[in-house]
């Protein structure tokens, strides 16, 4: 061996130079730190001062509020939708962010976050020279205060100026603002993956729970996720985000601030993850409904960036039960080949107007269009109780009044002949049981006698507003078009005892300083005569015990009062029901007018779908009578205080401001209907008209004294 050493003397002077040759290494980076440093220090104190001229005062982060998510929730306080603009946040204060995430943050990001005065010298030799070796900018080496003023004021691009600048700020800070306050900060800026800013948003994306609420295990894991946020997701990579965890707790248990087992546990520990929320509505249609009513009270900019809170009127699980439904009901229809494609449904509160669900079609990816309240549709013949309201309302008819159900014929040039359904006439009948059957030909006659133009007066007055109304007898029998939300408001005033009330789905609305904005509460108004109202609801009680609605009859045989709707065309069936605590309509139909199947009429297909929908939607509700004459107004469900967001409150409800109006309409005496100048075939001029004079409705004479020829 030491031969082999002899005859090779090269090897030998290579082997015995080796350790020689690690020494410069040292020594040069020695000297090359000692380069950077004095450069640095006079770069650094050159360019600070130069950047001090034109730096932000942070004194003005004293009035800074972040852009911030608005909630809005249910009338129960929980979550039914988050809208933000670019950054999805939700403030917090320090206190209410978990110490195991703050321990993770401090452990990795900035140890010596407490002691430093805003930069760590350091920290920025030691980036400075993994930098040097690198060739590249690999390694920041900044404090978290320099990272929240890099968030505040700078963009991500980096330059030894920006450094500059950014330590030069972060000193000044530090000088205006205690620890705690720039942890918070931070803790509410920084960005987390997924369009999440902010500690609370990331905690109730990544782990569905407040930032309050994370453990040790959960607190490492994000703490890991803002080196480089959307590499470490867990749900883009699990394998990413548990080494990272790892790196973060062992920092801890190195730093003390966890112990050895503590740590071993949370490595071990299986998590629960939440989704990605960012850019998704839940419940598309109703939110989107919410957020163009706060859009049109506050503005776009406010809704989006200001942190708002709205607690709207609606109810979540009985939201989720009208989603099923319209799902299952469609998938029905379409076994049972009836051709409809498309159905909006909407419940709503006829004491308060309070909407309580609405779906506006079967699918909102493929349709954003809200059938609830954009489509105008022919209501058919859930638009006859109008006319017969308006009737019992003048004092001319009761229910138990007699019409003949025969042919008949107005106009001279363009005459108008109304048929009935099943092209059958049935002489002589009570107006209940002409509404009871929904009859055609006696509804004309009826609105013939007593106006068309009062029928259309009475629509208006509960809301029901539509472009071009033109008083002609097809009016009657729900010639114009009107939404689903406006039907629903009309018929409230039946049952709640003849009260108008404006549908609405907005509760209460507060800032980010919890200041109220905004306060949903009830303007009742008396619009209708309480005795008619009663007529009108007897009338339509029996439509669902006797009538074309005996399939909406609901299991616990509570009162019902409704009515069917169906196009002559079939291009549009409807049930419109009501108990007095809820008015629910149910329209199907297509978006491109074709018609559905020959036969599908509201009583048939539409009714059982409102029975089964409403059989679920009532349990645990009382069964109460329709408010009656002399006790006009159906009861309010006592006030509650709005519920906290994020925390199941009793159903809110708030009692209505006292009745300001008390006038009733309509009653005006009947005359003949003019022939309109441009009419289509079927508005033309009547040719007779009652001879029974208007009467007042408490001495409106025996019902048999009472005749429609």
């Amino acid at each position: 061996m030491s031969s082999e050493v002899s005859s090779n003397p090269t090897a030998a002077r290579r082997r015995r130079q080796k350790p020689a040759s690690r020494l410069p290494l040292p020594l040069k980076l020695v000297g090359g730190l000692l380069i950077i440093s004095a450069l640095g220090v006079v770069g650094f104190t050159a360019g600070l001062v130069l950047s001090l001229r034109n730096l932000p005062d942070v004194r003005a982060l004293d009035r800074y509020s972040p852009s911030e998510s608005t909630r809005i929730y249910d009338v129960k306080g929980r979550l039914i939708a988050n809208i933000h603009g670019e950054a999805n946040r939700s403030v917090v204060p320090l206190q209410e962010v978990s110490s195991n995430l703050i321990n993770a943050i401090l452990a990795i990001e900035d140890d010596q976050f407490y002691s430093h005065n805003g930069i760590r010298i350091d920290t920025i030799i030691r980036a400075a020279l993994t930098n040097l070796q690198e060739g590249r900018a690999a390694q920041g080496g900044s404090t978290l205060t320099q990272q929240l003023v890099k968030n505040l004021f700078f963009t991500p691009k980096k330059t030894l100026n920006r450094k500059i600048a950014e330590a030069a700020l972060a000193l000044q800070l530090e000088r205006n603002y205690d620890k705690d306050k720039i942890l918070e900060m931070y803790l509410n800026q920084v960005y987390w993956g997924h369009n999440n800013y902010g500690a609370e948003t990331a905690a109730q994306t990544y782990f569905n729970k407040h930032a309050s609420d994370l453990d040790l295990a959960e607190g490492a894991m994000m703490a890991g996720l803002l080196r480089a946020p959307e590499y470490y997701s867990p749900f883009h990579s699990m394998e990413h985000a548990r080494e990272r965890q790892r790196i973060v707790l062992d920092r801890m248990v190195e730093l003390k601030l966890v112990s050895p087992a503590d740590a071993d546990a949370a490595k071990r520990e299986k998590l629960t993850f939440g989704k990605v929320r960012s850019f998704r509505l839940g419940l598309p249609y109703v939110s989107t409904f919410v957020l163009r009513e706060l859009e049109e009270r506050f503005g776009e900019d406010a809704v989006r960036k200001g942190g708002l809170q709205v607690q709207t009127t609606l109810d979540l699980d009985l939201q989720k039960l009208a989603e099923r439904s319209v799902q299952a009901d469609i998938a029905q229809l379409k076994k049972q080949n009836r051709r409809a494609s498309e159905m909006a449904v909407v419940s709503l509160d006829p004491r308060t107007g309070f909407i309580k669900a609405m779906v506006g079609g079967v699918n909102f990816k493929e349709s954003k269009f809200n059938r609830v309240t954009q489509a105008y549709r022919q209501p058919g013949s859930a638009f006859k109780p109008f006319v017969y309201y308006t009737a019992f309302a003048q004092g001319k008819l009761t229910p138990d009044s007699i019409v003949i159900d025969s042919p008949v014929t107005y106009g001279t040039i363009q005459k108008y002949s109304p048929h009935n359904y099943d092209n059958r006439f049935y002489g002589a009948m009570s107006i209940r049981k002409a509404l009871q059957q929904s009859r055609n030909v006696p509804t004309v006659k009826i609105a013939n006698s007593i106006g068309v133009r009062h029928v259309i007066e009475t629509a208006q007055t509960l809301g029901i507003r539509t472009n071009g109304w033109q008083p002609n007898l097809a009016v009657a029998l729900g010639s114009k078009e009107v939404t689903p939300l406006a039907l629903a408001g009309a018929y409230a005033s039946f049952a709640n005892g003849g009260f108008g009330v404006k549908p609405t789905v907005l509760l209460q609305v507060t800032d980010r300083e919890d200041n109220i904005l905004y306060k949903g509460t009830p303007d009742r108004q008396l619009l209708l005569n309480p005795k008619a109202v009663d007529m009108i609801n007897d009338c339509l009680q029996s439509v669902v015990t006797s009538g074309t609605a005996t399939r909406a009859q609901l299991a616990d045989k509570r009162p019902v009062a409704g009515k069917t709707g169906t196009t002559s065309d079939f291009k549009d069936a409807w049930f419109v029901g009501y108990v007095p605590q809820m008015v629910t309509v149910m329209w199907i139909g297509n978006d491109k007018n074709t018609p559905l199947t020959s036969g599908t009429a509201g009583g048939t297909f539409v009714a059982p779908l409102w029975k089964t929908y409403m059989d679920q939607a009532l349990k645990g509700q009382p069964a109460l009578n329709f408010p009656t004459f002399g006790n006009a107004a159906a009861p309010v469900p006592p006030p509650v205080p709005p519920a906290k967001p994020g925390s199941p409150q009793p159903t809110a409800a708030v009692t209505p401001t006292a009745v300001r109006s008390t006038r009733v309409v309509p009653a005006p005496a009947s005359r003949p209907e003019p022939t309109p100048r441009t009419t289509p075939v079927d508005a033309v001029r009547p040719q007779r008209r009652s001879q029974l004079p208007a009467q007042n409705l408490k001495a409106a004479p025996p019902p048999k004294e009472e005749f429609i020829p």
